[in-house]
């Protein structure tokens, strides 16, 4: 992707878009859009536009958003005919042409002072998308323990398994850039809840900029979400998108930023990357074997090999570390010596998988036919470490401002 560039501070159309999703919100939609219009208004130093974006509302929702985009100026609606958060949010930043995109819920739970600080990094330049963060040391927040603990639980849930940087997926106020919804929203498979996490999961590994605004929150207890749905929706969504990274199927290199505050910071291209993990991965081949051969006489193939394999995986992972994917310092340290151990039991299962098989099949194969096996099982395990290791122990990522503590 090309450079960022600030906006001119004369822009003569709508700057920001703000779309506000809704399904059967007959009673809090006028006050919302009154309320969202009068501050933009009073704040908002360029012309803006909100978008009321209909989900399929079943009772007066559609008529209110009809009378008050008569009413409001730079107020307008659209109507989905199927349900869907993500839904709502893909057609309306399609649509629009205003250079910077934003939603907020309904329910207004996100004090409005935070709009400005959410969207001035992204009609400066400074960054591609910005969220708001309710688990950030500065942001206010007031709800039930029920809630508190699930949105802990889900955000760590994505640091463990897609290695995010971000601190809060799911906080109903976000904003992005257009240039950069045209390319991430063709990618991003999910209408429903899991939309906010994918777009910024996929944005976070081709290493664009995510900024994080604490916000004042304030729990709305008519909430719509049904927990359990959205759960199960979201851990397929996981699923999904970790596999999707895991086999190189999202064109992230075509995401990246091009020169500038990048560089230096991505990690190096795939070609690259290839050949410095072939050369990690030959050594510790090499001393895997040099161990297995040593060990074998005293402990037996099975004890040897999973001493070796050991011993190999956590020099492999200091090595690929530093050398094939350019992480330096000891930050985060524990957590990819943590994977590459993971990494670890995967070619653990492999090789011994492949030993139980030859022990079966040719009980006196011999030591040689030992190597073979180790060597060929070797190979495939050292092709999915390598796909493990650059999706999810040291992927991509660029994020700024606070994080979760």
């Amino acid at each position: 992707m090309p450079r960022r560039a600030p906006l001119p501070a004369h822009h003569p159309d709508p700057v920001l878009d703000v779309v506000v999703p809704v399904y059967n919100e007959e009673n809090d939609l006028e006050p919302c859009v009154r309320r969202l219009h009068a501050h933009l208004g009073e704040t908002f130093p360029y012309a803006f536009r909100i978008t009321i974006a209909d989900n399929a509302s079943t009772d007066g929702t559609p008529r209110i958003a009809a009378r008050l985009a008569a009413e409001l100026p730079g107020t307008d609606w659209i109507r989905l005919d199927e349900k869907g958060r993500g839904r709502a949010l893909y057609t309306a930043w399609s649509r629009s042409r205003a250079p910077v995109l934003a939603y907020l819920d309904v329910d207004l739970s996100t004090d409005l002072a935070a709009l400005l600080p959410l969207v001035a990094p992204l009609i400066s330049g400074h960054s591609d998308i910005a969220i708001g963060t309710r688990l950030a040391r500065g942001s206010r927040v007031v709800r039930g323990p029920k809630r508190e603990i699930i949105s802990r639980c889900y955000n760590g849930l994505l640091r463990s398994t897609l290695a995010v940087g971000f601190s809060d997926a799911q906080c109903g106020f976000k904003a992005v850039r257009r240039d950069v919804a045209e390319r991430l929203l063709p990618l991003v498979e999910d209408r429903e809840w899991f939309f906010d996490t994918e777009l910024l999961v996929i944005a976070e590994r081709a290493g664009l900029r995510i900024h994080e605004v604490p916000v004042d929150w304030v729990d709305d207890p008519d909430s719509r979400v049904h927990i359990l749905s959205t759960a199960l929706a979201d851990l397929r969504g996981m699923a999904r998108l970790g596999r999707a990274l895991a086999c190189g199927r999202l064109p992230l290199t075509a995401l990246r930023r091009s020169g500038g505050d990048l560089d230096g910071h991505l990690p190096a291209g795939l070609v690259r990357q290839v050949v410095r993990f072939a050369a990690v991965g030959a050594a510790s081949t090499l001393c895997y074997l040099l161990l297995y051969t040593v060990l074998r006489p005293a402990t037996g193939a099975q004890a040897a090999n999973a001493l070796a394999l050991l011993a190999s995986a956590i020099a492999n992972t200091a090595a690929n570390r530093r050398l094939t994917f350019g992480v330096r310092g000891r930050g985060g340290a524990l957590r990819h010596h943590l994977k590459g151990l993971a990494a670890f039991l995967i070619g653990l299962a492999l090789t011994s998988g492949s030993l139980a098989v030859l022990h079966l099949g040719a009980p006196g194969g011999g030591r040689r036919a030992e190597l073979v096996t180790l060597i060929a099982a070797n190979l495939a395990a050292t092709l999915l470490r390598f796909l493990l290791f650059r999706a999810w122990v040291f992927p991509a990522r660029r994020t700024t401002g606070p994080s979760a503590p």
